[in-house]
């Protein structure tokens, strides 16, 4: 452990601070003491606003503790926005984690990712097409960063995966506490796949539908771009949207999210059709993507072709057997 001990551990678990706030204090403070020997007049001068309910430094230093045990049987780790291996994306965020727990191998920083998101209750053809794009680029060598929601994202995932790419996922509760659970071996195969599970929130933290808008920032912080498959007029998707604008990331839809759907109606797709008719630009093939980036394909567009279709075709086939199972 270097000089600050586990003071950014710490820092990160205060209740009742901003990301921003927490990133000032790792700016600021230097060792533990810095932190524990501080009033909360002190605190309440520092961040410039009151704080109700300060917290018991006691409870966060055995909480820290039980995370760093965790972290050593359970081959979980954390860095935080001090430390040299933060994300580098993560740090031009306005709102940065002051840590990100991670499970497997966090992205080369050399190596650009695609955000891809939508809905948890696609149509079949947005659903292949998720499929199909993520596993083109990643026959181009380039990884996709989802939410490991089931719909779109694990549709993206799978994909990508079967394209042989490492593959990203950043989870709404603790990288110990896969959800949904159904999307536990999926999990398993993006850390196989020399991939991570990351997420701000320490182990044993279950899922909170407020922890989810949150996460979605960082989706789209570690994105270079950000493609929006499929959305409803409420939706996920959208907020990583939003954040994938504020940070002057590339954004795209999915032709799949204007098209009429074969069961339903346009109404699940009033999200990817504003985000068009708003200029948002139309992505048709993983093609699309990578000439845009100038990537060069080895042999092909990114189609999947015939002889590609039988070795990937059962795991489509599989990946669409799950999701027919939740719709119905």
């Amino acid at each position: 452990m270097n000089s600050r001990g586990m003071l950014d551990l710490y820092i990160s678990l205060l209740p009742r601070l901003m990301p921003a706030e927490k990133v000032s204090m790792l700016e600021a403070f230097e060792c533990e003491d810095d932190l524990v020997l501080q009033t909360r007049e002190d605190m309440e001068h520092f961040l410039g606003r009151k704080i109700n309910n300060f917290w018991d430094i006691d409870k966060i230093r055995e909480q820290a503790e039980q995370i760093e045990t965790v972290h050593r049987k359970r081959s979980i780790n954390w860095v935080s926005w001090n430390n040299a291996a933060y994300p580098p994306l993560l740090r031009e965020m306005y709102d940065p984690p002051a840590v990100i727990y991670y499970r497997g191998c966090l992205p080369d920083p050399d190596k650009s990712l695609l955000g891809m998101v939508g809905t948890r209750r696609p149509s079949p053809e947005a659903a292949n097409q998720a499929y199909t794009l993520a596993y083109g680029v990643g026959k181009a060598g380039l990884s996709v960063v989802s939410g490991l929601a089931i719909g779109i994202d694990a549709m993206s995932h799978r994909g990508n995966l079967s394209g042989g790419v490492p593959g990203y996922a950043v989870l709404g509760s603790g990288v110990d506490e896969i959800y949904p659970t159904s999307n536990r071996p999926l999990a398993k195969k993006i850390l196989d796949s020399g991939g991570a599970i990351l997420s701000e929130y320490p182990p044993g933290t279950g899922p909170s539908k407020w922890n989810f808008p949150a996460r979605n920032r960082i989706i789209a912080a570690l994105s270079r771009g950000v493609i929006i498959v499929e959305a409803p007029k409420k939706s996920g998707a959208l907020i990583t949207a939003a954040f994938a604008l504020e940070q002057g990331k590339d954004l795209w839809v999915a032709s799949s999210g204007l098209q009429e759907r074969q069961y339903g109606s346009l109404h699940d797709k009033i999200g990817t059709i504003k985000l068009a008719s708003d200029g948002a630009e139309i992505i048709y093939t993983a093609g699309d993507v990578l000439e845009k980036w100038n990537i060069e394909f080895a042999d092909n567009d990114g189609s999947v072709d015939k002889q590609e279709w039988d070795s990937t075709g059962m795991e489509l086939a599989a990946s669409m057997a799950d999701y027919l199972e939740i719709k119905i």
